[in-house]
């Protein structure tokens, strides 16, 4: 590996920020200091005006392959995670085949090591026969088991009560739940039904996704949780609601802890009447006021990460009527840069890079320091980056936040100290590296 000096950067770390230079040898921070000019690198990057971030950590991604590769695949959207500044991915088991053994589970770190731009892991799949893979999942190299407590797709929906109490009792890995109550959705959408027909308003998604069936399942989690002292991270919270289930407490200090996902920050239902059913994603995106309620908790400690469930579709797909229309958007590429529209870069280095690697214990990553691997990003906040199908990245084409245009952009991402993306060049032959997990 080549190696690298970055020089006069405004680094920000650990809820501080520093001018410094850093440089990189072997893909490896070697050093950090006000001054490194004595330092010779066979590249060097002047970053004079620029904030430097440890880079993204999403530990929530669809990324469609094996099975759906006409949507998205492991090459496509790691291009865009580098070039938005997420390094490393932990992608979802609702791929097909779904991720259920962990004989699947190890093709995919195959496909990935031949195809990631991107550090990369991938959650195993419970299902309700399933709990002996779930148990002989290697903790080093895993990174989680992925729970749907709610309507999914395929043999992933978990419903039997002895195969939840078995999993929160006997899995010795980080637990990341989808929380939505599928009898409660039935409900409401057979009284939706039963006035519209087939041709329900995308307006009523939430109202038929409801607060009432995300709240009773995130409980229901937490319960079992709490009952098994297992570790427990819920996904994408969405109601005000539900973060009175949660506290305050540092990451360290919980073993339940809340993802907030990047459309439900930004959008809220009032966006229905112009996106449709590009923003129909499960759980629902809902009120204003929910909206700024997970703003605030990202702020006082409540929900501790930030994860895109990056859930890419055809357009076509996206375009059908609201019945047919498929759930799910794609936003790797923006998720970071709209973080950055209204919380401060400390905020979004922790909720993005930190407490992830501390959530998932991930090794040597998620943090600026000497020894660390060198997962960094580049932000110029002179330079507006406005969404167009021009810069986008993702094999489908599309975005939700098409021409918008967000203050920052993302002048360089390096992963595992390669440059993989640089003045709006990706490089397609950087690859990731799997990520290693410090545990028990």
């Amino acid at each position: 590996m080549s190696s690298i000096l970055i020089k006069n950067a405004q680094i920000v770390n650990e809820n501080s920020t520093r001018h410094a230079d850093l440089f990189i040898k072997n893909g490896r921070i070697e050093k950090i200091d006000p001054d490194l000019s004595n330092l010779s690198a066979d590249q060097t990057i002047d970053a004079t005006g620029k904030i430097l971030l440890p880079g993204m950590i999403d530990a929530h991604v669809h990324f469609r392959e094996p099975g759906m590769e006409n949507k998205a695949d492991l090459h496509s959207e790691t291009r865009a995670a580098v070039a938005g500044g997420v390094t490393s991915f932990m992608e979802m088991p609702n791929t097909k085949p779904a991720t259920v053994t962990n004989q699947l589970l190890e093709e995919k770190f195959t496909l990935a090591a031949t195809k990631s731009l991107a550090n990369y892991s991938f959650y195993l799949g419970a299902s309700n026969k399933n709990i002996d893979e779930l148990c002989a999942a290697d903790p080093q190299k895993v990174c989680g088991i992925k729970l749907f407590m709610g309507a999914s797709t395929g043999n992933l929906l978990v419903d039997r009560p002895q195969t939840l109490e078995a999993i929160f009792k006997n899995v010795n890995l980080p637990i990341a739940v989808h929380c939505e109550r599928t009898d409660i959705i039935q409900a409401n959408e057979k009284q939706i039904r039963a006035r519209y027909g087939d041709a329900i308003p995308i307006r009523f998604h939430p109202i038929i996704r409801s607060e009432e069936a995300c709240y009773k399942s995130t409980a229901h989690a937490i319960e079992l949780a709490k009952k098994h002292n297992a570790q427990l991270h819920i996904l994408h919270i969405t109601t005000a609601r539900e973060l009175h289930l949660l506290n305050n407490a540092p990451v360290s200090e919980k073993k339940i802890t809340a993802e907030a996902c990047p459309h439900h920050l930004w959008f809220c239902e009032d966006d229905y009447e112009t996106l449709g059913t590009k923003i129909k994603v499960n759980p629902a995106i809902k009120t204003a006021a929910d909206r700024a309620a997970l703003r605030a908790a990202l702020l006082e400690g409540t929900l501790d990460t930030v994860g895109t469930d990056h859930a890419p579709h055809l357009l076509a797909e996206k375009n059908q009527p609201y019945s047919s229309a498929p759930s799910g958007l794609p936003n790797i590429q923006t998720a970071l840069i709209s973080l950055l529209e209204f919380l401060p870069p400390e905020v979004v280095a922790q909720k993005t890079a930190h407490n992830p690697a501390r959530i998932f214990n991930i090794q040597d990553r998620g943090f600026i320091r000497e020894g660390y691997w060198a997962d960094l990003i580049l932000i110029d906040p002179k330079k507006n980056h406005t969404v167009s199908t021009q810069n986008i990245e993702y094999k489908c084409g599309w975005s939700p936040f098409e021409n918008l245009t967000f203050k920052n952009s993302i002048s360089s991402t390096l992963v595992s100290g390669q440059l993989a993306f640089h003045n709006d060049q990706i490089f397609n032959t950087v690859r990731g590296k799997r990520l290693v997990f410090n545990r028990f």
